[in-house]
């Protein structure tokens, strides 16, 4: 599929959809407790989708037949080994949370994990070391320390230490440790992301979960605890506003967001402070964020804590005057493709002179021209590179459209509800 999109004028209010990182994370909990829990608004897409699937896999019973309610049956810790192995498509996120869960499994039961080329292309090795050494037995299957992956129960507890490229393994470990026999200590040699792991603490709080930190580094955590039932509504996300948010600083008469909680943990709520930084009009209250667009400059951005909003943001740089550095964000090249790598290619086939580092890019802003451009199958890439099309003077396709389905199956649709002009051909 093809993206399409032309010049445009945005202007109007959106409701931004469900965050995706909480979805998953209310799966797993709600999966992991006993009784019914309840998720309201959550995140319909692939993603999420593929966090049902595995849980439904791991013995939850999940129902997911109204897109506004889901019941969760959950396993109470007891999770089942499926005779077939688990395929999480396209979700990274699901895959790492899920290992985890995984290793709750009775002892000597094997589950293995498999996930579509993308993911099979990420990286878990520190994961499953971790697991392996509180006790569980996790191996990457082809040797490469990526899925497919066989974990076999259980973790009992004791110590590991972790490097977190990416701060879904550390959100992993805290995720299952507290249903270990023994305590757990997890020393955190590297962290990035460090809000995302913010969000998961902030559901173990939820839950009464007991565990002891210091400043992200090191972890005690309380073993022989269990989840509750619970029923609470999914967030909107800032992941997805990211692009709205962009758009409107960028062509926007005046455009109103609606949804979003400032007093949330989602780190990509700090691309509100990025835009104003570079000059962008924007207003916050209690219940909505107001964007108006202005002449934007460049600025130097530290992005560890907002990986995903990389994409946006170097499209945003494109049209901003002079140079703009988007540095401290190496996992950037380990998402779903090397989102560093592809978004310089794709941006130097608009013109625009960009410096790749290795943990970020260097972009000098100035007068995009339009191209043709590849969407890498990048969920995050194809919705960025649609942006620079309502700015540009002339049409800008990106393929892989498709990929829009992981995360934000309607961004073209709230979009047009504003005034831009994209259309999605087949």
């Amino acid at each position: 599929m093809q993206l399409v999109s032309r010049k445009s004028r945005l202007k109007g209010t959106v409701s931004i959809p469900a965050s995706k990182s909480h979805t998953i994370r209310a799966v797993a909990i709600a999966a992991l407790a006993p009784g019914q829990s309840v998720i309201r608004n959550p995140l319909s897409s692939a993603d999420a989708a593929s966090a049902v699937s595995t849980y439904r896999a791991l013995g939850a019973t999940i129902d997911a037949s109204d897109p506004k309610l889901w019941k969760v049956t959950g396993t109470g810790g007891r999770i089942a080994a499926p005779a077939e192995p688990v395929d999480v498509g396209n979700s990274g996120t699901t895959l790492n949370i899920a290992l985890g869960s995984a290793a709750l499994v009775g002892q000597g039961q094997t589950i293995t994990f498999t996930g579509d080329q993308q993911t099979q292309s990420r990286p878990v090795g520190p994961l499953l070391e971790a697991l392996s050494a509180l006790g569980a037995r996790c191996v990457s299957l082809k040797g490469n320390g990526k899925a497919p992956a066989a974990v076999t129960g259980q973790i009992v507890g004791g110590k590991t230490a972790i490097a977190c490229s990416t701060s879904q393994y550390l959100s992993s470990l805290l995720l299952c440790t507290p249903l270990a026999a023994q305590d757990t200590e997890i020393d955190v040699t590297l962290l990035n992301e460090p809000g995302y792991v913010q969000m998961t603490l902030d559901w173990l709080d939820a839950q009464g979960i007991t565990y002891h930190k210091q400043q992200m580094r090191k972890f005690h955590v309380q073993g022989r605890q269990s989840y509750q039932p619970f029923d609470r509504p999914v967030p909107a996300d800032f992941s997805s506003a990211t692009f709205f948010l962009c758009a409107a600083a960028l062509i926007g008469d005046e455009v109103t967001l609606l949804g979003l909680d400032f007093h949330d943990s989602q780190p990509d709520k700090a691309v509100v402070d990025y835009l104003k930084g570079m000059g962008a009009g924007i207003t916050v209250d209690a219940d909505a964020v107001v964007v108006r667009a202005s002449a934007l400059k460049g600025i130097e951005i530290d992005m560890n804590e907002t990986p995903d909003a990389l994409p946006a943001m170097a499209v945003t740089a494109a049209f901003a005057e002079g140079e703009t550095r988007l540095i401290n964000v190496p996992q950037a090249r380990g998402k779903e493709t090397d989102r560093i790598a592809c978004m310089a290619k794709e941006l130097r086939k608009l013109s625009v002179a960009v410096e790749e580092l290795p943990d970020g890019l260097v972009i000098q802003g100035g007068r995009p021209k339009a191209a043709t451009v590849h969407g890498w199958a990048d969920h995050r890439i194809v919705m960025a590179m649609a942006l620079a099309g309502m700015v540009l003077d002339g049409p800008l396709t990106v393929d892989t459209a498709e990929a829009m389905s992981v995360t934000f199956p309607d961004y073209v649709k709230l979009m047009q509800s504003l005034g831009g002009n994209m259309e999605v051909r087949g």
